[in-house]
């Protein structure tokens, strides 16, 4: 053990002594996770436990709900943390009996548990008592068993009779004179790179009273194709495709900073220096799609914006191609490191790099000028959109979406990881609470990347040949020991994004769980929604910068 980790123990100890006197007697055992204490409670008492842990202990951000089933149980998992300290976690598990797999609902406690705990119902089995809406998110209704069950039978036929596809509102409402109200559905369609979508909207006159997102039809069960695949080479090329737009190789830090910890696994610094440039040039590419598409959903600008956001992108797109061999699915970390050095010319590699950080600040006054100072945008986003600050963490919102709402909430400075800790740069934060706020961040956002990935360019330059170590010494076969537990997040571009894994002792995860960013976000629409008109709702929507890829998973 090192001089740190000697003196950090007597307070996480101390901190876990605590916890333990606040929960009393509603612990009833405790279990080992490598990255929080963990705490054994009963069914029926999940909203007082994780009521005290949130109002007295301050765990405000419930990030994530994991379920799975065992031979002898049911389990659910919830993951919390501090939103002015990510580091300090603690994991509350919930244990369920095999035949009656029915716990508390956290819905009243934590709002963002209401998707999370359906999710779960959905995959796995476990029901939630005191639910406000128990029924499954991402497969449709009559769908028969639960996919990620232990007797879940994949070659059960599975038939929607012609009822399920009737219109929900059989009765003509046009009956009632003095009624404005009218159902519309808005999709299922593909509006601008969102995602195939749909959103069940009830209006009165012109006016949202009420919108429910439609999710899963992009839903490939990404965690089941991990739980079947080899920790060590097989499982890597997979998160690319969550958020398949942009973000390839902040999605691939989320599941190599997991294994890695779970692992025991340092990765040479000249390799963390080449991740933290690769995933903020990854980062630059998302938010100017996120730009872009969001302009073109506010007023349908196609031939300025849009093009001088994909313009931008595609230079970011070269420089990736360039480093990792693709433009999209990049497969370019390993656990230990990266799959190859820096291409070579060296020179020229960097060069082109300067060349479109140092064109950055001319470029983002274009953007000012054609979006956040043209008029029609600002009466589209400005007090529209609002999500308050206590909503936004109440619904587990992160990335652009919280910051916008006043959260200073970024992981890559509050739980660091790669190079960000070494590197001088801000995490841009605005209180408008509004669409407006949101595009704000991400502008700002985008100066800051560049900022990062110029310092990392003048490291990489004067770094010793002779030191250029890519790549920790990783066993050819991985296998954690049996039932060890971790929970490890990064901050992808559209918010906090988290592997869960468990370990079974053999080379594949016996769970693996993902914590989608947009999954929560897109939570908050109606929020947002509700009292505005469809074209502010359309806004909103576009200013959670979501991709359905990630959401469904």
């Amino acid at each position: 053990m090192s001089l740190q980790e000697e003196s950090e123990t007597p307070e996480i100890e101390s901190g876990e002594t605590e916890l333990e006197a606040l929960l009393g007697d509603l612990v009833v055992d405790r279990d080992d996770h490598e990255n929080a204490p963990a705490f054994v409670i009963r069914p029926d008492t999940v909203q007082e436990t994780l009521d005290r842990l949130k109002n007295e202990a301050g765990y405000d951000h419930l990030s994530l709900v994991t379920a799975e089933e065992y031979p002898d149980r049911y389990e659910s998992i919830y993951h919390l943390k501090k939103f002015d300290d990510p580091t300090d976690e603690v994991s509350v598990v919930v244990p369920t009996d095999s035949e009656n797999p029915v716990s508390e609902s956290a819905e009243p406690v934590f709002r963002t548990a209401d998707w999370h705990e359906r999710e779960a119902y959905d995959l796995v089995g476990v029901e939630y008592d005191d639910h406000p809406d128990l029924r499954r998110i991402l497969l449709p209704e009559t769908w028969q068993g639960h996919p990620m069950g232990l007797d879940y039978d994949q070659d059960r036929p599975q038939m929607v009779p012609l009822r399920e596809n009737a219109n929900p509102l059989q009765e003509d409402q046009r009956a009632d004179s003095d009624s404005d109200t009218m159902f519309v559905n808005i999709g299922p369609h593909h509006p601008a790179t969102h995602g195939v979508l749909h959103l069940e909207t009830t209006l009165d006159g012109e006016q949202v009273i009420d919108v429910e997102p439609d999710i899963g039809y992009l839903h490939r069960n990404e965690e089941q194709m991990a739980q079947k695949s080899t920790y060590r080479h097989q499982i890597m090329p997979y998160p690319d495709r969550w958020d398949y737009i942009s973000a390839g190789l902040l999605n691939e830090w989320a599941y190599a900073r997991a294994a890695e910890d779970l692992a025991d696994i340092e990765v040479p610094e000249y390799a963390q220096i080449i991740r933290t440039m690769g995933a903020e040039l990854c980062r630059i590419a998302a938010h100017m799609l996120a730009v872009g598409t969001f302009a073109l959903d506010i007023y349908g600008d196609f031939t300025a914006i849009f093009m001088y956001a994909i313009r931008d992108r595609e230079e970011v797109q070269n420089i990736l191609e360039d480093l990792t061999g693709q433009r999209l699915m990049f497969n370019y970390f390993r656990l230990g490191g990266v799959v190859w050095d820096l291409p070579e010319p060296r020179e020229e590699f960097f060069e082109s790099i300067r060349e479109f950080v140092n064109g950055l600040p001319e470029r983002l006054e274009e953007y000012h000028d054609l979006i956040t100072g043209n008029e029609i945008l600002q009466m589209r986003t400005v007090d529209t959109g609002i999500l308050p600050k206590e909503v936004a963490k109440n619904y587990g919102a992160t990335g652009p979406v919280a910051r916008g709402s006043g959260i200073d909430y970024d992981i890559r400075r509050d739980d660091p990881y790669g190079y960000y800790d070494e590197l001088d740069w801000e995490v841009p934060v605005e209180d408008g609470c509004d669409n407006f706020s949101r595009l704000l961040v991400r502008l700002r956002e985008v100066e800051e990347s560049a900022k990062i990935i110029d310092q990392c360019v003048d490291l990489l330059e004067d770094w010793p040949e002779e030191e250029r170590n890519i790549q920790a010494n990783v066993p050819r076969t991985l296998r954690p020991d049996d039932d060890t537990e971790i929970y490890r997040t990064v901050e992808g571009a559209k918010g906090e994004l988290g592997v869960y894994i468990r370990a079974d002792g053999t080379e594949k995860p016996a769970r693996f769980k993902i914590r989608s960013p947009c999954f929560s976000n897109l939570q908050t629409l109606p929020e947002m929604s509700n009292g505005e008109y469809i074209p502010d709702m359309i806004a909103a929507l576009g200013s959670l910068d979501i991709v359905l890829g990630e959401v469904d998973r």
